[in-house]
């Protein structure tokens, strides 16, 4: 990234438009418009600089980028009571296909092959079903891992079936309770669609994701939530827990202090009924994400980065390995794979696993051996007038602009300053405004799928 250079005690805010504070405070902050030749030294430099360069941290070792956003729609057809959208999100035309294009093609100049793409918006299932699968396909022809972020009310199972022939790797459904769906005011009573959404995407060889907002009117439900994905983990492989933040055009505001990573973690672990180690491995500033993850048996949660030293280690020592996530047999087979290149791990490995085997043979015996894995991550992002210095330079999540990726946080703190700016492509400069007078005309094209 391009970032003025400050010192970690002169730590500075920035602004969205929204904010009383200046705007021009959060110009400091601008996407890095050059490729760098080396990104993942690039990453591991901040990190060290940062003082976030630690045995576990896997930015800069595993990774140049720990994801990357792509919106293509700043429409949504549901309208949340937290929300990372500008005022002005719903009037802005959706970026022509040549241009997202381009885009994909920037990430690859910048991150190379492997890196995750989240295919987001708005909601990205607006956009014509044939241009969604193109992107998804542009993606995977560039060897990038392309994810569907959705809400899931147009993701029917024949677009998804269609978009895993195309190469999707993951699909993620945020469901939550501010999305103010009809007859749901808890997390509990979305859980009938989050099994609608699991039994739609049941036997595609994509990983299953979930999402969910923590705010101060669903965090006494969030322990039930987890032993709902615990109970699914058949399928669902991995839960996203993103803390309320003040930011785009949410009417609910700063979070209170009973929200932080620390909070949530707490009350996942008392869900699933386990100590879970959610500091073993890293991806980028402390502050920012937390990761555990789990191995579920019969029922039965199991800490599976209990020993950190030898997750960490083995981590490491596999870094430039490709690990295939498309199902969890490829994953399996393909860090297999990897150990067996490495056979100073071979020792290491049987001790765990022999290690664990015995810890957990009782549930073992009745499920027959089978074992599943499910992830938990917690997302601190910052309000939109309250930008950290140093969390800004060790980011590993990113958003894709007309000029280069730009940490995710500092985009959404003035996203209209890169959504309302003309484009030019070879057919001349586009406008991001909609023509008023051709409104409706052109929202019905655009939602055709």
């Amino acid at each position: 990234m391009q970032f003025v250079s400050m010192t970690n005690n002169q730590k500075s805010t920035a602004t969205s438009t929204n904010c009383a504070c200046a705007v021009a405070k959060a110009e400091v902050f601008q996407p890095q418009r050059t490729p760098l030749s080396d990104p993942l030294t690039d990453m591991r430099r901040r990190m060290q600089c940062t003082d976030q360069w630690h045995p576990n941290q896997m930015a800069g070792r595993r990774w140049p980028i720990a994801c990357v956003s792509l919106e293509i729609t700043q429409r949504c057809n549901l309208d949340c009571t937290l929300c990372y959208l500008s005022n002005s999100s719903e009037a802005v035309r959706d970026f022509p296909l040549e241009e997202v294009f381009r885009r994909i093609d920037m990430i690859a100049q910048h991150y190379g092959p492997g890196t995750d793409v989240q295919v987001s918006g708005g909601e990205p299932t607006l956009r014509r079903r044939d241009e969604l699968v193109a992107i998804v396909k542009r993606l995977v022809q560039l060897g990038l891992r392309a994810s569907l972020f959705t809400n899931g009310v147009k993701a029917s199972r024949s677009l998804l079936t269609e978009l895993s022939e195309a190469g999707l790797t993951d699909v993620v459904f945020h469901v939550d309770s501010t999305q103010q769906r009809d007859g749901c005011r808890t997390e509990q009573d979305l859980n009938a669609l989050r099994q609608e959404y699991i039994e739609r995407a049941r036997n595609l060889p994509v990983g299953v994701f979930f999402s969910t907002t923590v705010h101060a009117g669903n965090i006494d439900d969030i322990p039930k939530l987890a032993a709902f994905f615990a109970e699914k983990s058949d399928v669902v492989r991995l839960a996203s827990f993103q803390l309320q933040a003040e930011t785009g055009r949410g009417i609910l505001g700063v979070r209170g202090h009973a929200i932080s990573n620390d909070s949530v973690a707490t009350l996942l672990q008392r869900g699933v009924s386990v100590s879970l180690n959610f500091n073993t491995l890293a991806a980028g500033h402390r502050d920012c994400t937390r990761c555990a993850v789990m191995l579920v048996i019969n029922g039965q949660v199991y800490d599976a980065f209990a020993d950190d030293t030898f997750i960490q280690r083995f981590m490491d020592k596999t870094a430039t390995a490709h690990i295939d996530r498309a199902t969890p047999w490829r994953a399996a087979r393909s860090l297999g794979a990897a150990l067996l290149m490495r056979p100073k791990l071979w020792l290491p490995s049987v001790r765990w696993v022999l290690a664990f085997t015995w810890k957990a043979r009782k549930d073992l015996v009745v499920a027959r051996g089978r074992v599943q894995k499910l992830t938990f991550i917690t997302h601190n992002f910052m309000d939109a007038c309250q930008l950290d210095r140093e969390r800004i330079d060790a980011c590993a999540f990113v958003a894709i602009t007309q000029d280069g990726p730009l940490s995710m946080c500092a985009y959404n703190a003035r996203r209209d300053s890169y959504l309302l700016q003309p484009l030019q492509t070879s057919a001349g400069t586009w406008q991001p405004l909609r023509d008023q007078t051709q409104e409706a005309g052109t929202e019905s094209q655009g939602m055709k799928s």
